[in-house]
């Protein structure tokens, strides 16, 4: 496989399922609403890249506190500290 191939391997395995992604958003839009392929696949871009954005706060604040499992506290810390705090306080334990 030449180093094209393999890169954009690499990106996909980066990314959530496209078939996951779509069937979220269906689930949220009118049911009468289409989807095209370009929509799914920025969607899929846009949810990754968040995903990794709040993961890596989340494992630095562990990497400061010496630990090596990331768990739901880092998650929603993380969510918090970059100004998520709406998406933060419904998953935060009670």
């Amino acid at each position: 496989m030449d180093e094209i191939g393999e890169s954009s391997i690499k990106e996909q395995e980066k990314l959530l399922p496209i078939a996951n992604v779509g069937r979220i958003m269906k689930q949220i839009l009118p049911h009468n609403a289409k989807v095209s392929k370009e929509a799914k696949e920025t969607m899929q871009e846009c949810v990754s890249e968040f995903i990794s954005f709040v993961t890596s706060e989340a494992s630095d604040k562990c990497r400061k506190e010496r630990r090596k499992t990331v768990n739901g506290d880092d998650i929603c810390f993380a969510l918090a500290s970059l100004g998520f705090d709406d998406y933060a306080h419904p998953i935060t334990r009670i």
